[in-house]
């Protein structure tokens, strides 16, 4: 078949093929408009030598089935896909940029700062997947998708395999390609996830040395070396590569499957605490860690010790060097067991005894030198809590999204604020923290046309709930009964994991419209009446209101609005029940010269009802704050009575709004109302002259 035949044709009447830009072993991509919607768009077409065959057409569908279910920013979109006797076709979006393996190829060695930032994001796409029971089993540089910002998409999940389905080995399907598949894949064994942390440690590697591990002529050979031969060290290559990335590419690269990375998030968390400090080392090898570089133990020694002989062993050959003195050199190693030994154990007692002195000399209290307390660095941000507290090693043990912090936050730390630990040789503290990834938002995919059950498949697996709403659909959208006529929010809108979604279905296509008229004012009687003949449905809930009961106060769907017949209207109705509420009546500033104290009173035509008493002198800032509760709108006296004076003065009337919690006066005079009940003291001066003449008198 012509593969430039589709250039020009319109698929479903919908998209618009223009270019052919790829071709794979299966299927031909071409770039297309989807005139619908007014978008480019990329359609992958099975090729026709393939589409009579079922092995060929489950790989086709399989492809279209683990996207369907994933929505993540690094990896394609799938909008729509056909399956019919003609042609089969997958509809994605158009990625403008290169393969990866194109700009590996351009650049020949990555910076490690690149490197890490592209496996991120794969590894992200990958958990994403996993967490789906999505295994991709063919992750190379040319499946990966490289954008001009530096994002990655991660795409052609065409031999991806669920793991819920019945388990396939790569004996009865193609394997990923040779130079990155794992030994497991390479054997026909079953594969799980770890399989594609295994082609991620090959990439990795490929990308910080510009070399493969493994290579040459003969794929056959290739696959052996994968399940045989340890790799070359990568630092061996390329000396510029930090010790802490060469371990974590080696353990990612681990023959043993029970030996690697265990999940993408474990991998990011090693990859997030060397980005905090390049200088770290794991102790997966039992490297003996550089001046200044930190130790860094995410396995126990029992394990770490086989993994020092996975790496540098397989059977018994060894890998490291092909010299007849390596017997010698064995043997010098053994030989040299016991004086370590030996030495080891007289500074552990040499160590013992100071540590002894110092605690009977100093004391263990937190005033010790060698000891600092810990800050509390839990909701700062991680490079500000850097920043400012230059006395702390932090060690990013755990990221995970959370709710209640946003990205880059820490959200927990292992030790308590205030509590006093040992220094480091740099006379830091090592504070391991937990840092947040943020709120996870997912991709609401646009499930137009699906059946229910396989919308609420698609959205469960993304951590969605789902409200399922029956209407009938409108002529033009076409929609039959039991199909997905939309989403609330819409397709293609980013929400948060766990946030609800409305999947309106199809119950047929509506024959009638109506509009909706305004029912606020309306009884629910009227409202009811008014809904039947218009086709619509109510359902209400009660509010406390003003209004008399099940009289309508708020109606969701505006009023005007063209809905299909059968549409559910939401209205709110009165309770019949005055809302109660508190005004907060204050006075501000009171003079300095009123002292002692006094009453408030607060009265309506039923009289008084509420009273308050204050001292002047009690009052730090000359104010006071009365909270008065009550229901409705009311015309309140507010009153002030002094008891030294005995006097009551008017200081204003008022309307308050116990509603919405405000007041606003009609009249008030403060300061003539304060100057009636002030208590006016006199004071007597007597002057030598008065004596005199009292004393004449």
């Amino acid at each position: 078949m012509d593969k430039n035949q589709f250039i020009g044709t319109r698929l479903d009447g919908r998209y618009e093929l223009t270019e052919l830009v790829g071709e794979g072993g299966m299927a031909n991509v071409y770039r297309a408009i989807d005139v619908l919607d007014n978008r480019m768009v990329a359609v992958k077409i099975l090729k026709k030598e393939y589409s009579e065959s079922e092995e060929f057409q489950r790989r086709f569908r399989n492809e279209s089935k683990a996207i369907a279910v994933m929505s993540h920013p690094n990896i394609v979109k799938i909008y729509d896909m056909g399956f019919s006797e003609r042609v089969q076709y997958i509809v994605m979006e158009f990625i403008d940029g290169i393969t990866l393996k194109d700009y590996i190829d351009s650049e020949k060695v990555l910076n490690w700062k690149d490197a890490v930032h592209f496996v991120i994001q794969i590894l992200r796409a990958l958990q994403h997947a996993h967490n789906r029971g999505i295994v991709h089993r063919d992750i190379k540089p040319q499946n990966i998708m490289l954008l001009t910002d530096g994002t990655i998409k991660v795409m052609d999940f065409g031999i991806a395999k669920f793991a819920r389905e019945e388990s396939r080995t790569a004996t009865d399907q193609a394997i990923g390609t040779v130079h990155y598949i794992s030994p497991e894949q390479a054997r026909g064994d079953v594969i799980d996830a770890k399989s594609d942390i295994y082609s991620i440690g090959i990439m990795f590697y490929e990308m910080l040395t510009g070399c493969k591990p493994f290579d040459t002529d003969n794929p056959v050979s290739i696959a052996v070396m994968h399940m045989q031969n340890v790799a070359e060290r990568p630092r061996n290559i390329n000396p510029n590569i930090p010790s802490g990335l060469e371990e974590i590419i080696m353990h990612a690269m681990e023959k043993d499957a029970s030996k690697r990375y265990q999940s993408a998030s474990e991998m990011i968390r090693d990859i997030e605490a060397f980005k905090a400090n390049n200088q770290i080392i794991f102790g997966y090898y039992n490297t003996a860690p550089l001046q200044g570089q930190i130790q860094y133990f995410t396995t126990p020694p029992s394990d770490r010790t086989k993994r020092e002989d996975s790496i540098y062993q397989d059977d018994d050959t060894n890998y490291y060097s092909d010299d007849d003195d390596e017997g010698e050199y064995q043997e010098q190693s053994k030989s040299l067991v016991v004086p370590i030994l030996t030495a080891v154990t007289i500074v552990v007692v040499i160590v013992a005894v100071i540590v002894i002195f110092l605690i009977v000399s100093n004391g263990t209290g937190s005033s010790s030198s060698t000891t600092a307390e810990v800050p509390n660095v839990v909701g700062m941000d991680y490079d500000e809590a850097v920043l400012n507290y230059p006395n702390v090693e932090f060690q990013i043990e755990e990221t995970d999204y959370t709710d209640q912090y946003d990205e880059n936050v820490i959200y927990k730390q292992k030790y308590d604020a205030g509590e006093y630990i040992k220094k480091n040789d740099d006379g830091k503290i090592e504070l391991p923290i937990a840092v947040s990834l943020g709120v996870q938002k997912v991709t609401i995919p646009d499930l137009t046309n699906y059946t229910y059950e396989q919308a609420e498949e698609a959205l469960s697996s993304l951590g969605l709930e789902i409200e399922q709403k029956k209407i009938e659909s409108t002529s033009e959208e076409n929609i039959e009964a039991g199909h997905v006529i939309k989403t609330d929010p819409e397709a293609e809108t980013e929400v948060v994991v766990g946030d609800t979604i409305v999947v309106y279905v199809s119950q047929g296509i509506a024959v009638d419209e109506t509009d909706v008229p305004n029912f606020v004012g309306m009884t629910l009687e009227e409202a009811q009446e008014e809904c039947e003949a218009r086709g619509l449905v109510i359902e209400t809930v009660e509010e406390d209101s003003e209004e008399e009961k099940d009289v309508v106060i708020a109606q969701d769907v505006e009023s005007g609005s063209v809905v299909i017949s059968g549409t559910t209207i939401t209205l709110t109705i009165s309770s019949g029940v005055e809302p109660e509420g508190t005004v907060s009546y204050g006075i501000l500033n009171l003079p300095d010269t009123m002292s002692g104290a006094y009453t408030l009173n607060f009265s309506t035509d039923e009289g008084v009802i509420q009273s308050y008493q204050f001292v002047r002198e009690s009052l730090d800032d000359g104010s006071v704050t009365v909270p008065i509760t009550g229901t409705g709108s009311k015309t309140v006296s507010v009153s002030i009575s002094s008891s030294q004076s005995g006097k009551t003065a008017l200081i204003g009337t008022y309307t308050f709004d116990f509603t919405n919690e405000t007041f606003s006066a009609i009249s008030e005079d403060l300061d003539t109302a304060l100057n009636s009940v002030i208590l006016v003291t006199t004071t007597t001066v007597t002057t030598a002259e008065s004596v005199e003449e009292s004393e004449g008198e």
